[in-house]
């Protein structure tokens, strides 16, 4: 196992186990997070998100990793993820594929890819089946994202 490959094993160790820290010691200052709802995070909100969805997270949830792949600074893998969706109360599995840069030790970009159509569908339910596909919906999933993200920081003192 490569060093980068180590700290993805740890990075995705400590979520399994809930452990946002262990996750946020990951990231070097200057890093960088992306994916379908969480976009074009920095550091410090990709931090606090890793910390809010740690906390959110019910007793049903369970993540797996695997076909981790790396060349140079680059290190790829697939990760799944079980849970009770917390603003919906309904189950989910998400399918991810996982992208990182890492530079001196630290992941410094993340970014995470699923389909966005299929987890709506699973977390919102008819309203997705029927909306999902839109760049309205996806747009409305995305500001409440961001927007509990920062009344987390807000509550969580992390906000600058």
């Amino acid at each position: 196992m490569t060093p980068n490959e180590a700290l993805i094993t740890q990075f995705y160790t400590a979520f399994q186990q809930k452990d946002y820290k262990t996750m946020q010691a990951c990231y070097a200052d200057n890093a960088t997070f992306s994916d379908p709802v969480f976009t074009e995070l920095d550091a410090a909100h990709v931090k606090a998100m890793w910390e809010m969805l740690c906390k959110r997270s019910g007793a049903d949830f369970k993540l797996e990793f695997k076909n981790m792949r790396s060349s140079a600074n680059l290190v790829s893998l697939r990760w799944t993820a079980w849970y009770t969706f917390s603003a919906t109360g309904r189950k989910v599995i998400n399918h991810v594929k996982g992208g990182f840069v890492i530079e001196n030790g630290k992941i410094v970009k993340h970014v995470d890819q699923f389909n966005f159509y299929t987890w709506a569908r699973q977390a919102f339910g008819i309203t997705a089946m029927l909306l999902g596909w839109t760049i309205l919906f996806k747009s409305r999933v995305r500001l409440t994202a961001h927007g509990n993200l920062e009344k987390f920081m807000e509550k969580m003192r992390i906000v600058d």
